[in-house]
């Protein structure tokens, strides 16, 4: 991708910059439609997408990195 950031294409306000609940809901509605950009989307669309997505999730991880795991969902290693 190009080194045009997510927040230059859509004027979307940085990640760093969103509150906690703003990341919460734009991570939820990100989520929410990637089905449908993945399966219908142009690949201009999916690509900046992804980017924001990305963006997003690595902004929580970053906020978040003790986030509660569910050892339901992890898997043997090896």
């Amino acid at each position: 991708m190009d080194e045009v950031t997510t927040t230059e294409l859509a004027g979307a306000i940085p990640a760093q910059d969103l509150s906690d609940g703003e990341l919460f809901k734009e991570l939820e509605s990100l989520h929410r439609t990637r089905h449908d950009t993945f399966l219908h989307g142009s690949p201009q669309a999916l690509a900046h997408h992804t980017e924001r997505m990305v963006e997003l999730e690595n902004e929580y991880l970053r906020r978040f990195p003790e986030r509660a795991v569910d050892p339901d969902r992890l898997r043997p290693v090896g």
